[in-house]
């Protein structure tokens, strides 16, 4: 089930990743548009961060088997 939450995050940061530099190429990399576009960014990747903590430590403690 993580993994599935894993995958939709890390695909979302992608699309996120693509979507700021399209938006700093037009305009301009201290834009209302790129501030916020690199904010929602830093917030995924923060919750990917968590998330894989979180799956990493369930496996340590269950000797890594996928939970």
């Amino acid at each position: 089930m993580i993994f599935i939450e894993l995958d939709e995050i890390e695909y979302r940061i992608n699309q996120l990743k693509k979507e700021l530099i399209q938006i700093a190429e037009i305009t301009g990399l201290n834009s209302r548009e790129t501030i916020y576009c690199s904010q929602k960014l830093d917030q995924l990747i923060t919750i990917h961060q968590k998330s894989s903590y979180k799956e990493n430590r369930n496996m340590l403690l269950n000797g890594n088997k996928a939970v």
